[in-house]
């Protein structure tokens, strides 16, 4: 599988770089915009990778203002201007889905690598098909939603998942998991056995590490899950964590990533070494009853 075209990713890269563009310029919001035809709101949700800024004409009036007069550099800006104005793969499903999760797809499909930690269920990207489609049909009278909401919610968690199968270079995914995610029956045993051998096989993979976290483990352990995604050198990487609301809130700010990755890295020292996530796994599946 190649490489995904990711139009929110490089409107995530581009408003990065016309953030920084302007506090070097030394300019607020209010005055990159004085005179031009959008508001600093509408500036700010560029840069925060929320909006795209349609109009190459804008986006060379704001390079102007602040001092970009290489031509090459102009027109690799709007060739990214224009590849982020177009629309993602998930656009005919974003009716379906919690505040904040479509502009956090961008961002996932911005990352090179992963780090992650669920101690509840299995972690999104692992799921089989069987798996997520239960979780969500066990949740219809709860959250109140319809079959066509987990038919258009299990899309698009399959079509995550592929980022990690393409061919052309691949997510680097590593997870700990807390054993009793592994050990909430969810669908029965043969769809768990199924989960249990699809976390084998992905784990497989030379991009994919899994750990599993022990049950009787003793130290740090957070309550919450949470993502760690590493965009590359065009964009500050990121944390992720999911609300009881369903919304899927994004920071990028430094003391927060720093927070987040001492807490993976006191949880990847507590947990099982990769190499015996098979040999759990299995065990596992034998003890699973009928």
């Amino acid at each position: 599988m190649a490489a995904q075209h990711r139009p929110t990713a490089r409107r995530i890269a581009l408003g990065h770089e016309l953030r920084e563009m302007r506090k070097q310029a030394g300019m607020s919001l209010e005055d990159a915009v004085r005179g031009l035809t959008f508001s600093d709101t509408k500036l700010q949700r560029v840069e925060t990778g929320l909006q795209d800024l349609r109009s190459a004409g804008d986006l060379r009036k704001l390079l102007s203002r602040f001092g970009v007069d290489d031509e090459e550099e102009i027109e690799r800006l709007v060739a990214m201007q224009r590849t982020a104005a177009s629309q993602e793969w998930w656009i005919n499903h974003t009716g379906y889905m919690p505040s904040g999760m479509p502009r956090f797809l961008g961002i996932e499909s911005a990352a090179q690598e992963i780090r992650a930690f669920h101690p509840l269920i299995v972690f999104g990207l692992l799921q089989t098909e069987g798996y997520a489609r239960t979780r969500h049909e066990n949740g219809k009278p709860i959250d109140e939603t319809t079959t066509e909401f987990v038919e258009h919610n299990v899309r698009v968690r399959m079509k995550r998942k592929e980022a990690l199968l393409r061919d052309e270079d691949p997510l680097k995914l590593w997870v700990i998991l807390y054993e009793p995610a592994l050990r909430h029956v969810i669908g029965g045993a043969d769809v768990m056995r199924e989960q249990y051998e699809e976390i084998a096989t992905l784990a497989e993979r030379d991009n994919v590490t899994v750990q599993v976290l022990p049950q009787g483990m003793r130290g740090y352990l957070p309550v919450h899950d949470f993502m760690i995604l590493n965009l590359g050198d065009a964009m500050p990487p990121a944390v992720q964590v999911d609300t009881a609301f369903g919304a899927s809130q994004v920071a990028d700010k430094p003391k927060e990533v720093g927070r987040f990755s001492r807490r993976f890295e006191a949880l990847s020292r507590s947990a099982l070494p990769p190499e015996d996530t098979p040999k759990f796994l299995h065990q596992l599946s034998r003890e699973i009853e009928e």
